[in-house]
């Protein structure tokens, strides 16, 4: 969540926003935190235990969803800086760290999709070059260049952040907040690094514009096309799998273009007028920012019958092992085997 405007003179008492504000945000976040860990949780266990769904695309997924669980070690402290602006108590640290990492797991999710959307584009216009290139061995070392890149990119967050005094000559322990240095704006860094998460956002956006352009005029013209035993089965999973990656985008989208005019916003923030919408975006983006760590679970179970079948293998296998009652011996484990991936049919 961006740094909140102390100068302003309508704060109520240690917020800067009314309870009626605070509570309802706060209950929101709540549920999606548990939503989210949850959701996460299990499409990792999922990906990771059940041998047939650990396909190229799921991998991908799955390092997804580690990325969402690690942004929501932020979410006490976001929530704290909402309820009480300063003074901030969780020390220096903290206050980079969990910079860093929302900025680094947002990095880390919009390199996924991207990656996930190219190896469709692959896989459904050139599919026997994906055959040779897109490996699953392939496929971990795109993840952990993936994440290295990522982080790197976010790394300097770990200085363009910290903990500021109202007056540096006379600190103040009651003022002490966790925000942009003073250094980050007089240098440029900090509208620099506003720079680079923007073109994060918009480059890798348009990007999938043209791979989903190309997917969906490569599917439509090969529909009268279609030969072999399994080909209306492939071509039914490809359309189930890039509808499920064109709604995550378009999730990712709405989820996050708010953070991005809240951001542009806060650079020019030069009038209370300016500072006030500003703060209004603020707690929108980060509503909206949690939401995005939260809602692929969800939309895997409302639109894969495979994640569906998958989780409920997921906790009938835990019931065998904690029995409460009449086993169910129908219900196969790892020995099924399937070559779709959980956003399948």
């Amino acid at each position: 969540m961006e740094d909140l405007h102390p100068e302003d003179p309508h704060h109520y008492g240690d917020s800067l926003f009314p309870k009626s504000t605070l509570i309802p945000v706060t209950i929101v976040c709540i549920l999606l935190f548990l939503v989210g860990v949850t959701g996460n949780t299990m499409t990792i266990l999922i990906i990771q235990r059940f041998k047939d769904m650990k396909t190229t695309t799921n991998l991908y997924l799955s390092s997804m969803a580690v990325s969402d669980l690690v942004i929501f070690l932020s979410l006490p402290f976001d929530l704290y800086r909402l309820w009480k602006y300063m003074p901030w108590v969780f020390g220096e640290l903290v206050c980079r760290l969990s910079h860093y990492i929302n900025e680094g797991c947002t990095y880390a999710t919009i390199l996924h999709i991207t990656a996930l959307s190219m190896e469709r584009y692959l896989a459904i216009c050139f599919p026997l070059k994906a055959k040779v290139l897109v490996t699953k061995r392939r496929v971990k070392y795109v993840i952990l260049a993936l994440w290295g890149f990522a982080l790197l990119s976010a790394a300097p967050m770990l200085v363009l952040v910290g903990v500021e005094y109202d007056n540096e000559t006379q600190p103040d322990y009651s003022t002490r907040q966790c925000k942009h240095t003073a250094y980050a704006v007089s240098s440029g860094l900090l509208h620099t690094m506003i720079w680079v998460s923007t073109t994060y956002f918009f480059c890798p956006m348009f990007c999938l514009i043209f791979l989903y352009g190309s997917i969906g005029r490569k599917l439509w013209r090969s529909k009268n096309d279609l030969h072999g035993p399994n080909a209306i089965s492939r071509e039914r999973s490809h359309r189930q799998t890039v509808k499920i990656l064109a709604v995550v985008v378009l999730a990712f989208a709405v989820c996050w273009l708010p953070f991005h005019i809240g951001r542009n916003l806060f650079t020019h923030v030069d009038d209370y007028f300016t500072a006030k919408l500003s703060q209004n975006f603020n707690v929108a983006s980060m509503v909206l920012f949690y939401l995005s760590a939260s809602i692929n679970p969800v939309l895997y179970n409302l639109m894969s019958r495979k994640y569906r079948a998958a989780a409920r293998r997921l906790f009938l296998r835990h019931h065998r092992r904690h029995p409460t009652g009449q086993q169910h011996p129908s219900v196969r484990d790892d020995t099924h085997t399937c070559d779709e991936t959980l956003t399948g049919v």
